[in-house]
């Protein structure tokens, strides 16, 4: 372990900036220049406040802006670090003017040390950011409840209250808790509703390019699965054909596209599902995290009737939590509750007294908030860094950067070998490609490793493709 650094640090109080500010920038440049490295110790906040002669509020405050952006982390019972991964971008891969090549692409970056990974998948959600006080507590208060011999297959009654009124607020669905069924997450969900619809005969429609996983739920129960075209926007309507017994879909961020569904085609993707039948299954995961872009009304709310929603916290929270909710018109809900009973399905009973504690102390909307500002400063610096390539990037925790079909394999050989795990639009598809470019997810690394990692790709892609 090294030993704590002492960095000569000053505060102007006279200076327009808060001291706060003024304490993040100045560590914020030894960390760029190389006067703080990776994995070296940051004094105390306590200690650090007695030398620079402020209050320990002005240091914490510090801290926490440079925890936001990645520059930091902290080790249980050990103290503040530099974070391993914050190597600056404009250090780690130097442009083509830096370094002389003709821009290429080939020769431009920098090798990257061994084990500094980037990974830049989508479905990743940054799991560093949640309050330790409220997740303890959340989980005192779920040890204090009983075991349950007979689960209810719809979930606790107060969590799934709590739910309806979280919808309410964040999506502005107006939606009771007898159409709530709590799950352990998307995938549970769907396959509840799978289960409940499809069998041998039945055909259901996955958005093409889209979730694989949805396409493995679906034949798994017999059925059929059919690729439905999406263009920027989101699913075509008009190619979708008329005997799909359930559609799923992403309106809110199509996977991988990035699309948000307009209102107009939403009308008409409904009135296909009254005239066709058809059930549509509403993947809504990535719709508490907008930029710049005001809400669109989910589905579900323009149509219960014909419309099945499904959400998690596996993206807002952590995959780990396990936990989601299914909501449904009251006669399918019944049904899927009914099969549920039937192969002792269940979601754990202390996951959602937990759960419940974070809802209703408000801990979960503030965590929302924290990360939305988060998410959005790694956003920006994928459109600062990528801008005339990136699509999608109005919502969500991936944006898709469009590239010619016969320079993603390249880059992405190239990248992996300078440390960038990336994902290609092409392996989201059933039938040929489509679509072609990149899938750049940045809940999982850190904001300087969302630099570094798009200034790896910028410097990859060949002149005139950007």
């Amino acid at each position: 372990m090294r030993l704590t650094i002492d960095v000569p640090l000053t505060v102007d109080r006279a200076a327009p900036a808060s001291l706060a500010v003024q304490v993040a920038a100045q560590l914020r440049e030894a960390m760029r220049t190389g006067g703080l490295k990776a994995g070296e110790r940051l004094p105390s906040t306590r200690r650090l406040a007695v030398l620079l002669g402020v209050s320990r509020t002005v240091v914490t405050d510090a801290y926490q802006q440079l925890y936001a952006e990645g520059w930091l982390e902290g080790r249980h019972g050990s103290g503040t670090y530099v974070a391993e991964d914050a190597l600056p971008y404009e250090y780690a891969v130097p442009d083509h003017a830096a370094t002389g090549t003709a821009g290429t692409g080939e020769d431009a970056p920098a090798p990257t040390a061994p084990g500094d990974v980037v990974d830049l998948r989508p479905g990743r959600p940054w799991v560093f950011g949640y309050d330790r006080a409220a997740w303890r507590r959340a989980w005192r208060s779920a040890g204090d409840l009983p075991l349950n011999a007979f689960p209810d297959p719809y979930g606790h009654p107060e969590l799934r209250e709590l739910l309806a009124g979280h919808l309410r607020r964040a999506r502005a669905v107006p939606v009771d808790a007898g159409n709530v069924m709590v799950t352990r997450g998307t995938g549970n969900g769907l396959d509840l509703v799978a289960a409940t619809l499809l069998g041998p005969g039945t055909r259901a429609g996955v958005e093409e390019p889209g979730w694989g996983a949805a396409r493995r739920v679906f034949a798994s129960r017999g059925a059929e699965v059919v690729p439905c075209p999406v263009d920027e926007q989101g699913v075509i309507v008009e190619a979708l054909p008329d005997d799909l017994r359930v559609l799923y879909t992403t309106p809110a961020h199509q996977f991988p596209v990035g699309g948000r569904l307009p209102i107009p085609r939403r009308e008409r993707l409904l009135a296909w599902a009254r005239r066709t039948g058809a059930i549509v299954v509403e993947d809504d995961y990535d719709a508490e995290f907008r930029y710049d872009v005001a809400p669109l009304p989910a589905l579900y709310g323009l149509d219960p009737a014909r419309v099945v929603l499904l959400g998690t916290l596996s993206k807002s929270l952590g995959p780990d939590v396990g936990l989601g909710w299914l909501v449904a018109p009251a006669d399918l809900l019944g049904r899927v509750a009914e099969r549920r009973a039937r192969v002792a399905d269940r979601t754990s009973g202390p996951v959602q007294r937990a759960v419940t504690t974070l809802l209703e102390r408000g801990d979960l909307d503030r965590h929302l908030r924290r990360m939305r500002l988060e998410y959005a400063r790694r956003r920006a610096a994928i459109v600062e860094a990528l801008g005339p390539c990136v699509r999608g990037d109005t919502a969500g925790l991936h944006v898709m950067v469009a590239l010619p079909a016969a320079v993603v394999p390249g880059l992405v050989r190239r990248a992996g070998e300078h440390g960038v795990l990336l994902d290609t639009t092409e392996r989201h598809h059933l039938g040929p490609p489509r679509v072609h470019g990149l899938v750049l997810g940045y809940g999982s690394a850190s904001l300087a490793g969302v630099r570094r990692g798009c200034a790896v790709i910028r410097a990859l892609i060949p002149p005139g493709e950007a």
